[in-house]
C-alpha cells in the first residue's frame, strides 16, 4: 500500500535490525501512497469523545482527506455491559460539530456497514468457526474462580499474571463433551513464536514475541461477544482498511493481530501508532479529568477550529507548526514521515489564546461571521429575555459591528454574553449614589454631553470626542476630566471600573 523508500529516524529499536540500517537507528516508511486509502476510527461508546479521541480521530481524517482517502467511523460496543447511554449518538455529533465528520458512519450508512460490531456478530462467529477448524484456535472452558487463582498466584510471585493455556491440550472427545454438556466456555487464539517483524509507519521495525510473555487470549467471549483483537481485525478485513492509525498503546499488541491476520490468510492493513497525548505535566489524559471531553469544551464556548489547532500545534506530522491553522491548512501541510515518537504535551491553559486567534478569523470571514451573528442572536435572546428593550441590538448589522469592534480582544463569544458586556444588549442600571460619588455636577454634564451630541450629529467620531470631552470639562466647576469619564462610563454601560468601554460610545 506505501510505496516504500528508506529515510533513517532515530527510533529505538525493538526485537529486530533493518539491514539497512544503522545499529542505532531504524528505516521508516515515508513515501507516497498507492491505492485506494480508507482509515477508520473506532472508539467505544463505553464513555463520551474526549480530546485525545478526537486527536486520533483528526489524524486520521487528514491522512483520508489528504490522499483522497475515506474516513469511516465504526463503533466498538461490544463490552455491553459499560456502554454509556447516548455516548454513540454523542461521538458522530462531536466529529460533525469538530468540522471532521466520516464518510461512512452507523449514521450515515456506506458500503461494508453496519458500522456498529454489535451487528456484526455473526461474522466475528464465523471467523473464530475458521480458526478452530484450521487449528488456530481452541476451546477453552476455564471457570472464572480458576482464572482468578492464577492471577493471584503469579502475582504472589511477582510474576506479570497471563493464561497457562491449559485447555490448549484437551482432546478432541473432551471437548466435544463439554460442549454437548452446555458447559460455559470462551474462544482462546492460539499464539505462536517466532512472529515476523513489521514497519511501522511511526516507529520503524518492531517485533513483540508475543508467545513468551502472554497466554492465548480469549477473541469469543463466553457471552458471544467478540473481544477487541479479534473484532477488529475482522472488521479491517471486510471494510477494506489500507492504514491504521491508532494510539501506541496498542504497538505492542500488534503483534498479536499479525499472527491472526496470517492465521486467517489475510493481507494486514499498514500499521502506524501515533504517540499519545499527555498534559504538560507529563501525565497521561484521562477520561476523570471533565474538562477534556468535547462536549464539555463546546459548552464552554471554544471553536473547534481552535481544538483542533492545538492538538496538532503540540505533536509533529506537519511541515510547519504555527498557531492559527484551519483543517485546509492541516491537510495541506501534513507529512506522516514527519510525526514523531516522543509523546504530545498539550497545555490547555493556551486554549483561549486559540480560540481568540481563531475567533478573529472567523470574524473576518464573512461566511463564518454570519453563522457567528445567528449564534449571538439566540444567546442574547435566551441570556436577556426578559430585559431586551430595544430590538436593534438583534440586527444583523449591529452585532457584526459589535464582532468586528471586538475581534482579537475576546477569547470567546460567550465573553460578550458576560455582564461586563451586559450593556451592548440592554439598558444599564444604576443608582444615584454612585453617582453622587463621582460628581455634584451630574445633571450639568448629563446637558453639557447632550448638546455636544446634538452639535456634532454624524460628525461624532472616536478620533475627537477625547478632545471635545476636555474642551467640555472646562465648563465645569469641580469636575476633573478623569471623572467625567468615569460618569460617562457609568451611564453607558452601567460599569464603574474600566472593562472593555473602548467602543461603547459607538453603539
Amino acid at each position: 500500500m506505501w510505496l516504500r523508500s528508506c529515510q533513517t529516524s532515530t527510533v529505538t529499536l525493538r526485537g529486530f535490525r533493518c539491514p539497512h540500517s544503522k545499529p542505532a537507528a531504524v528505516t521508516r516508511c515515508c513515501s507516497t501512497v498507492q491505492g485506494d486509502v480508507r482509515v477508520r476510527f473506532a472508539p467505544s461508546p463505553t464513555g463520551f469523545l474526549h480530546l485525545g479521541g478526537l486527536r486520533t480521530a483528526l489524524y486520521n481524517y487528514i491522512f483520508a482527506k489528504k490522499y483522497a482517502g475515506s474516513f469511516i467511523l465504526r463503533l466498538e460496543d461490544t463490552d455491553q455491559s459499560r456502554l454509556v447511554p447516548g455516548a454513540a449518538a454523542s461521538i458522530e455529533d462531536m466529529l460533525e460539530w469538530a468540522g471532521i465528520p466520516p464518510d461512512e458512519s452507523p449514521r450515515r450508512g456506506g458500503p461494508v456497514g453496519p458500522y456498529l460490531q454489535s451487528q456484526r456478530l455473526d461474522l466475528y462467529s464465523q471467523t473464530a468457526q475458521q480458526l478452530l477448524k484450521t487449528g488456530h484456535a481452541y476451546y477453552c472452558f476455564c471457570s472464572p474462580q480458576r482464572l482468578e487463582l492464577l492471577k493471584k498466584e503469579a502475582l504472589r510471585n511477582g510474576e506479570t499474571p497471563k493464561y497457562d493455556n491449559r485447555c490448549r491440550h484437551l482432546r478432541a472427545e473432551q471437548v466435544e463433551e463439554k460442549l454437548a454438556f452446555r458447559v460455559p466456555h470462551v474462544i482462546r487464539f492460539r499464539l505462536e513464536s517466532g512472529i515476523e517483524p513489521f514497519q511501522d509507519l511511526i516507529f520503524g521495525w518492531n517485533r513483540h514475541e508475543v508467545a513468551q510473555v502472554e497466554g492465548d487470549p480469549v477473541v469469543i467471549k463466553a457471552d458471544g461477544f467478540p473481544t477487541y483483537h479479534l473484532a477488529n481485525i475482522v472488521d479491517d478485513h471486510y471494510m477494506k482498511i489500507s492504514h491504521v492509525l491508532r494510539g501506541s498503546e496498542w504497538l505492542i499488541s500488534t503483534s498479536k493481530h499479525l499472527l491472526m491476520y496470517r492465521a486467517l490468510g489475510w493481507q494486514p492493513p499498514t500499521f502506524g501508532h501515533l504517540p499519545l497525548l499527555i498534559n504538560k505535566d507529563g501525565s497521561k489524559l484521562s477520561k476523570r479529568q471533565g474538562d477534556i471531553f468535547i462536549h464539555s469544551f463546546q459548552s464552554d464556548g471554544f471553536l473547534p477550529e481552535a481544538l483542533l489547532d492545538i492538538t496538532t500545534n503540540c505533536g509533529s506530522g506537519f511541515n510547519t507548526n504555527r498557531m492559527g491553522r484551519r483543517i485546509d491548512e492541516l491537510i495541506s501541510e501534513f507529512n506522516p514521515s514527519k510525526i514523531t515518537t516522543h509523546s504530545a504535551l498539550i497545555d490547555l491553559e493556551k486554549l483561549p489564546e486559540f480560540n481568540r486567534i481563531h475567533l478573529q478569523q472567523s470574524i473576518e470571514d464573512e461566511q463564518q461571521c454570519r453563522l457567528l451573528i445567528g449564534e449571538l442572536q439566540e444567546q442574547i435572546q435566551q441570556v436577556y429575555a426578559t430585559e431586551l428593550e430595544d430590538e436593534e441590538v438583534l440586527h444583523e448589522d449591529y452585532i457584526r459591528r459589535v464582532l468586528h469592534l471586538r475581534k482579537g480582544h475576546i477569547f470567546s463569544m460567550k465573553e460578550l454574553l458576560s455582564p461586563a458586556y451586559a450593556y451592548l444588549w440592554v439598558r444599564p442600571s444604576f443608582s444615584s449614589q454612585q453617582v453622587a460619588a463621582l460628581t455634584a455636577e451630574a445633571q450639568h454634564i448629563a446637558s453639557l454631553v447632550l448638546k455636544l451630541i446634538e452639535e456634532r450629529g454624524e460628525e461624532l467620531a472616536v478620533d475627537r470626542l477625547s478632545k471635545d470631552l476636555k474642551t467640555l470639562v472646562k465648563q465645569t466647576k469641580a469636575t476633573k476630566y478623569s471623572e467625567v469619564m468615569k460618569l460617562l462610563r457609568l451611564a453607558l454601560s452601567g460599569l464603574q471600573h474600566c472593562n472593555s468601554t473602548a467602543f461603547i460610545t459607538q453603539r
